[in-house]
């Protein structure tokens, strides 16, 4: 084997801090180019030139992958290549001069007003698990939180009596306010449904499953699909959807997008600014329809 995979995902989760997403997906990609180095009986790590690289990204294409796919791909071995220049292992960067394909930005999923009205009207208040139901989505509706870190919460990360929670991701620690309509949600299940699924006084997740334990991100995905259904919405949804109509919703009702950037932890503004452009192609749709001239 010639790539050291698992010192690169080492080095990515105990000194860059990378996401464990982003680790996996670097994963995938690298084990994918190590089985393609193997079939071309390559031998030297010394031997892999920025031709030989951009042939393996030539196949991915001919395979019929998505530019996006290779475009993820190429950045796995820009990040590799970077990591073995650092540590003085190679020399020459082969990975340096790589062109990702470009790949059409498509603006995120959303749900109108009323849909998420729908959506968040939809589980029960008279169950333990409805009350679960319906305090994970008001959060995650009035926080804009990533699911992973929705159920990663602590109860000792919720400030009921402030009203926001602190949200620590791979960069930085980050408070976010939440109304009072998830704070109603929230207060329901602590006080009536929590103590009926989780028996462990050791336990400080804020939500659990059924069975008390940690709730996986696959969980919560057939939980919101499941609500969607019900609630008659017929768009794709996924718990990306409620952060993107987050952050939609409140910069179509005038929030700046330094505050919006900030909440949601973007650590570059111009991933908040595609919100302002959905707003901005909204308005010209209202506006040819509307006016007589449009």
């Amino acid at each position: 084997m010639i790539l050291d995979i698992p010192g690169f995902m080492t080095y990515l989760r105990e000194v860059k801090r990378t996401s464990e997403n982003t680790v996996l997906s670097y994963e995938r990609d690298l084990k994918k180019l190590q089985r393609y180095i193997d079939s071309t009986e390559l031998c030297k790590l010394e031997e892999i030139t920025e031709e030989y690289l951009e042939t393996y990204l030539h196949t991915l294409k001919e395979a019929g992958r998505k530019p996006s796919t290779i475009s993820r791909n190429t950045a796995s071995i820009k990040a590799y290549f970077e990591y073995l220049i650092s540590n003085g292992c190679l020399a020459y960067n082969a990975a340096a001069n790589l062109k990702a394909p470009k790949v059409e930005k498509k603006l995120p999923g959303i749900l109108t007003m009323e849909e998420t009205e729908r959506l968040l009207n939809e589980p029960r208040q008279d169950t333990p698990k409805g009350l679960r139901d319906k305090a994970m989505l008001e959060l995650l509706y009035a926080t804009g939180i990533r699911v992973t870190e929705l159920i990663t919460l602590k109860i000792s990360d919720v400030n009921r009596n402030m009203d926001y929670i602190m949200c620590v991701d791979s960069h930085k620690e980050r408070i976010i306010p939440f109304g009072n309509v998830a704070k109603h949600a929230l207060d329901a299940y602590m006080d009536y449904g929590r103590p009926k699924l989780v028996t462990d006084k050791a336990n400080d997740l804020l939500f659990t499953n059924c069975s008390g334990q940690a709730m996986s991100r696959q969980g919560f995905w057939k939980l919101i699909k499941y609500y969607g259904s019900k609630a008659g919405i017929h768009t794709a949804i996924t718990p990306h959807t409620m952060r993107h109509s987050f952050a939609a919703h409140l910069v179509g009702n005038g929030a700046d997008l330094c505050s919006v950037q900030e909440m949601l932890g973007h650590s570059d503004i111009s991933t908040t600014q595609v919100y302002s452009r959905m707003n901005q192609m909204k308005m010209r749709e209202v506006y040819a329809k509307a006016h007589p001239r449009g």
